[in-house]
């Protein structure tokens, strides 16, 4: 089929995650086609039965007991793993020939001319079978059950008008055709035309909805691929833009800023070789990013061996200050206590600040980053960097301060200091939990 060549083209996860919709898809099918089967025998049952009852043969019971045995062959197949092309074209085949198969044997089993079948309301089930393989959204499959199904009529027409005794079955008298078991030719050309004209639209139908599945899977692999670069949250809104990213998707309100940074990176970085500087790097970031990302903080960049996390953009938290300030004591309780390799030991100084900055995607139209930008932002930045000099393993502006519940925190003053470029001095605090906070 040639929707094959089209996703041999793909990436690997996306054939990965569309092969998982089709055997999805494959096992859905058997399992309507049970349904199926069971609603024909139950029909079968209920109608009155005029063939012999010493028959030795009894078609209808072959067939579908012979379509069941597939059937249920095929659907355990699927479930143990994908079906190869041969069985999926085997399973078309087998579908349209036990079908006409069953078609051909009602004029034995009512004791008729073969003709008779040809009046059968049981053709219907032929669309049934086409719409079944719209399930695997691979077109080639829809056009060709349509072929299939179009050529297993056409025999059995011939095989009808075909006539031993030299009589001829078609005629071109409409009433004559309704009430007897004569045979009009353009009757059963509509027939095969709109069983063919059903399945190429099915097919336009299902190349379209391809295109749209196998865009739709690529866009959630890309936003899963982008959440490791960029926030979840930031993800939806590349994926989501209507205009360009640069100047135009950027929001501006108020927030937290974290800002935190691992002491002594300097000397680590000359005790540890380089491939075991950056496995405990990548073990500290993965220790520390979770509880920034359990208080709804988004990070917005590493920064060597520092972090800066935003909190109520680009993710809306109400509670913002006191998110932004319990991440970071919770960093410094968690890392307390977990044993790095060789036994490294890491502690951190972190600084928050809240105060009105921007959020958007910066750069250049070929290369752009997401992050957060404002003196305030500086302003948790500065914050950490004091917090060494005031002995301090965190400060926090007066602004965080107001907003943070004062009955899960307590605060201590660390004074106020003029910052490098601004006019006015900036009260600061230390920040920690309170008793009964950390007994809950």
């Amino acid at each position: 089929m040639s929707s094959a060549k089209d996703q041999a083209a793909l990436p690997e996860q996306i054939r990965v995650a569309i092969n998982n919709q089709q055997d999805s898809s494959e096992r859905l099918i058997g399992w309507i086609q049970i349904v199926i089967l069971v609603l024909f025998t139950v029909l079968y049952l209920a109608a009155p039965n005029p063939s012999p009852t010493d028959a030795l043969f009894k078609p209808v019971p072959f067939f579908l007991s012979a379509y069941f045995l597939f059937t249920c062959t095929r659907l355990y197949l699927a479930y143990k793993s994908s079906l190869p092309y041969w069985i999926l074209i085997l399973s078309v085949l087998v579908d349209m020939g036990l079908l006409m198969g069953l078609i051909w044997s009602f004029h034995l089993q009512y004791m008729q001319p073969p003709s008779f079948y040809l009046k059968s309301p049981t053709l219907l089930y032929i669309f049934i079978f086409i719409a079944l393989r719209a399930l695997r959204f691979e077109p080639g499959f829809v056009m060709f059950a349509g072929l299939v199904g179009a050529t297993g009529w056409m025999l059995l027409v011939w095989f009808a008008i075909k006539d031993e005794s030299g009589m001829s079955l078609i005629t071109q008298d409409y009433i004559l055709y309704m009430t007897s078991n004569h045979v009009l030719l353009g009757a059963e050309v509509d027939k095969v035309m709109t069983i063919l004209l059903v399945s190429f639209v099915l097919t336009l139908a299902i190349a379209r909805g391809r295109r749209l599945l196998i865009r739709s899977i690529v866009e959630g692999t890309t936003a899963e691929n982008l959440s490791q670069f960029v926030p979840e949250s930031v993800a939806a809104q590349i994926l989501n833009a209507e205009g360009p990213l640069l100047d135009t998707q950027t929001e501006t309100r108020e927030a937290s800023i974290l800002f935190i940074d691992l002491v002594s990176f300097t000397s680590l970085a000359e005790r540890l070789p380089p491939e075991k500087l950056i496995v405990t790097l990548n073990e500290y970031f993965s220790v520390i990013s979770e509880p920034i990302e359990r208080h709804h903080g988004v990070i917005n960049q590493f920064q060597g061996d520092a972090i800066l996390a935003s909190f109520n953009l680009p993710t809306r938290d109400e509670d913002h200050a006191g998110s932004a300030v319990a991440a970071a004591l919770e960093i410094q309780e968690i890392l307390k206590h977990h044993q790095f390799t060789d036994d490294i030991v890491l502690t951190t100084r972190a600084g928050v600040n809240t105060g009105t900055v921007v959020g958007g995607f910066f750069g250049t139209h070929n290369r752009l980053s997401y992050t957060v930008y404002g003196d305030d932002v500086n302003i948790a930045s500065r914050l950490q960097e004091l917090s060494k000099q005031h002995d301090a393993t965190n400060l926090i502006s007066m602004r965080t301060r107001q907003l943070c519940d004062n009955d899960k925190f307590s605060f201590v003053s660390k004074g106020s200091e003029v910052l490098r470029g601004r006019q006015t001095a900036l009260k600061m605090y230390e920040a920690s939990f309170k008793e009964r906070a950390l007994r809950r």
